[in-house]
């Protein structure tokens, strides 16, 4: 070998030394070993510049960003909420098939942080029993599709910069359909052996809100259970108020009449979900002010507010403002918003116009808290676009055979163009870190070919394994792919492992394709440790597990997607 190579060598390993020491910068490290590489002459300005613009990377980068308009809409709140039963085991069976199933198309991140919610607020499942087997499931339903995880569009990306046809939207599916089959059998019967805990919601400041039910809504005449007001994520409806009268606890089966005044408790970081329903308007957009940006503010003690109500005072005409919700710490507040008799200390969230600031009486009457940000939605015309764009986009990827990058750009510029995702949105969820590392490893793989190393591998790989059966082979870089997942991160491990994998199964004269696979489902196969997976990590943070349940139950699902890999690649991709 030549002094370039053992520099290449000596560089890889203290990449992946800096990489298991120090998780945290994982973005950080692989840019500094892509600004050394760069300063060696071992890739040039060209390959830089071409890996940085590669089409599979910048499909990845798009569909994330389609995937972010789609967590705004209510598509998964409306789905999680018919999951749950009396009966704890199906609920499981069912959370599994949703989660995996849901993972398969849509981000799995955002699946499991709207699953969690789900689950910690319905009383009817033992959250430690349901949590681990539907994050697990959510892992395992990513492996089924091509844009299921983000590790198959890495690989696909790279697979692509070497020349190849991309891989297909539905290539990995027969053998991530058999593993989410026999995984989801494993998860069913081994959530038996996981610990039963209460978990212990972390306290979230309880906000009174008020949305009036319009004379023309379709939730007229429906029950609470019927019109889906009952689990609604991290808000309660505590009180009807019906003319005179206030209907508290609010039942299942009561009925909603038009004029109804539905009185929320909870976080008001969620009121944008209550946009969704329709002919539901909130107390203060009869003043037509906008919610998306908020303000909280607390009431003083000589504020003319004081033992006055909202409707008594002109509170849009004097503050250019509107109550969105209420706060009281020393008691619960009831009945209608406008006719609360207002306190010292109060704190209120306002809809604010663009005089606010400029009242001089604002500061007389409040001390100004801070900005709040709800979590934005999409409703109307823009949700139906972005779920039927998102589905017509794969349904036309699979019978046309169009590009995804091309389906994808148009789907993205009829979102960005009808305001479905904003710029400054784009800026805030632009996956710089996976964009970052996905170049990082193209120009390492560049790296690797201009020194040789990459031939050398192929070369060591035909010599010493060539009395071996490829599936050996494959088992090896399965496992590796794994250990490596396990140590760093998912992304990580496929962006390390591709260029090995490819130049072992050039090396011994074999169709690389199934060997990219392997490194596919064993980047995804991070089950053993909570700290492999973001995922992981989510659930692994509710408090509810500890380390060695993660290793009893994903050691067994490790056993499962590895045998099922060895077995299923090689019959359906050939050697």
């Amino acid at each position: 070998m030549t002094l370039s190579m053992w520099l290449m060598v000596a560089l890889l390993a203290v990449l992946i030394f800096l990489l298991i020491r120090f998780q945290q910068y994982t973005t950080t490290i692989f840019g500094g070993v892509l600004l050394m590489v760069f300063a060696l002459g071992w890739i040039s300005s060209d390959d830089l510049l071409s890996n940085a613009s590669n089409q599979g990377l910048a499909t990845l980068v798009l569909l994330i960003l389609i995937s972010y308009a789609l967590e705004k809409t209510s598509l998964l709140t409306h789905l999680t909420r018919l999951l749950f039963s009396e009966s704890e085991r199906s609920s499981l069976i069912r959370t599994i098939a949703f989660s995996g199933v849901s993972s398969a198309l849509l981000n799995n991140t955002a699946v499991v942080a709207a699953m969690i919610n789900a689950i910690q607020n319905d009383t009817r499942v033992n959250v430690s029993r349901v949590l681990l087997p539907m994050c697990f499931a959510a892992t395992l339903g990513g492996t089924m599709t091509l844009i299921g995880t983000s590790t198959n569009l890495v690989v696909n990306s790279m697979w692509v910069k070497q020349g190849h046809e991309a891989i297909g939207f539905f290539d990995l599916t027969p053998i991530g359909l058999v593993i989410f089959a026999v995984g989801s059998v494993v998860l069913y019967f081994t959530s038996k052996i996981l610990p039963k805990v209460t978990i212990d919601k972390a306290p979230i400041d309880e906000y009174f809100v008020e949305a009036e039910v319009e004379t023309k809504s379709p939730l007229v005449g429906k029950t609470v259970e019927e019109a889906k007001l009952r689990n609604l994520v991290d808000l309660f409806l505590v009180e009807i108020v019906r003319g005179n009268r206030t209907i508290t606890p609010v039942s299942h089966y009561d009925e909603i009449q038009a004029g109804d005044k539905l009185i929320f408790s909870g976080d008001v970081k969620r009121i944008q979900v209550l946009s969704q329903f329709d002919g539901l308007r909130l107390f203060a957009e009869d003043s037509g002010l906008p919610t998306q940006t908020l303000t909280e503010v607390a009431i003083k003690q000589d504020s003319s507010l004081v033992a006055s109500t909202l409707k008594s005072t002109g509170f849009r005409a004097k503050f250019d403002a509107a109550v969105v919700a209420v706060r009281r710490d020393s008691g619960k507040c009831s009945g209608k918003l406008g006719e609360v008799r207002l306190r010292a200390g109060d704190i209120l969230i306002l809809a604010t116009g663009p005089d606010f600031s400029s009242r001089n009486n604002i500061r007389k009457n409040f001390f100004v808290l801070s900005g709040v940000k709800p979590q934005s939605m999409i409703t109307g015309w823009r949700e139906k676009l972005v779920i039927f764009g998102f589905i017509g986009m794969i349904i036309a990827s699979v019978v046309t055979g169009q590009p995804l990058f091309n389906l994808a750009l148009y789907l993205f510029a009829a979102l960005l163009i009808t305001g479905c995702i904003e710029v400054n949105e784009i800026k805030q969820h632009f996956p710089m870190s996976i964009w970052l590392i996905v170049v990082s490893a193209l120009c390492l793989a560049n790296a690797m070919n201009t020194v040789g190393l990459d031939t050398k591998i192929a070369e060591l790989a035909a010599s010493g394994l060539s009395g071996l059966a490829p599936s050996w082979t494959l088992l090896g870089v399965l496992l590796l792919t794994t250990l490596i997942t396990e140590l760093l991160t998912n992304n990580a491990a496929a962006a390390l492992m591709f260029p090995i994998a490819y130049s072992i199964a050039v090396g011994i004269g074999i169709d690389p394709y199934p060997m990219i696979l392997a490194v596919c489902f064993g980047a995804s196969c991070s089950f053993i440790s909570p700290f492999g997976y973001q995922t992981n990590l989510m659930v692994f943070n509710t408090g509810v597990y500890q380390i060695q349940d993660f290793a009893k139950v994903g050691a067994l699902v490790t056993l499962v997607v590895t045998v099922i890999c060895v077995m299923i690649i090689p019959m359906v991709y050939p050697f």
